[in-house]
């Protein structure tokens, strides 16, 4: 028989001890995968704050207010841009701006290695979250992480998702099989006992 572990996160403000999810404050992140837009709301549901939802005008992939989480619909704002060159700019100015919680965006194209530069020095000084939707092999060599976010197979209603934290330039990787119902901040994580989290191997 196998152990696990079963651990349940409940965070709307603050660093949970061990939480294998938060991320860090200051700093851009990326994530890819099916599931990425799932990610992104969990994250939202967890901030504290002013949301910022920034995509394409053409973009149909976007948020449905009636498919929130619970307290995300007062906080969130979705700005429409014209092109790839006005999203990152909004990104840009919207780290900076205070007292945003967390930017979340959508670009089509890879982001340049001096975007990705750009957007972590607006995220420093506004001291902002962001979270980039990319589509795969089109992130930034300066993303702080790097997650992949698919449905794991299941009924029609399942809420089982794998959460793979592939890039972490200040720890460790691993993968996490969760139960995520989309409504709440909460997650039901359920790691195998002796998994094996390695440190991301120094640049070439």
């Amino acid at each position: 028989m196998r152990r696990v572990a079963v651990r349940i996160l409940h965070d709307r403000s603050a660093v949970v001890d061990g939480d294998a999810f938060q991320l860090l404050k200051g700093r851009v992140h990326e994530v890819e995968g099916r599931g990425r837009i799932g990610f992104a709301l969990f994250q939202a549901a967890r901030s504290a704050g002013p949301i910022f939802w920034i995509v394409l005008g053409h973009d149909r992939d976007r948020p449905m207010p009636c498919a929130l989480p619970e307290g995300v619909a007062e906080r969130m704002h979705l700005v429409e841009t014209r092109n790839e060159v006005d999203l990152l700019w909004t990104v840009e100015e919207t780290l900076r701006a205070l007292p945003v919680a967390l930017v979340i965006a959508a670009p089509e194209k890879p982001i340049s290695l001096t975007a990705g530069r750009r957007l972590q020095l607006a995220a420093e000084a506004g001291g902002t979250t962001g979270l980039m939707l990319i589509h795969e092999g089109r992130g930034s060599n300066a993303a702080e992480t790097r997650w992949s976010c698919d449905p794991l197979p299941g009924p029609q209603d399942s809420t089982r998702h794998r959460w793979s934290l592939n890039k972490n330039k200040q720890g460790t990787t691993g993968t996490h099989d969760v139960n995520w119902n989309g409504t709440t901040a909460a997650v039901h994580l359920v790691a195998q006992a002796g998994e094996r989290h390695q440190p991301e191997e120094p640049p070439g």
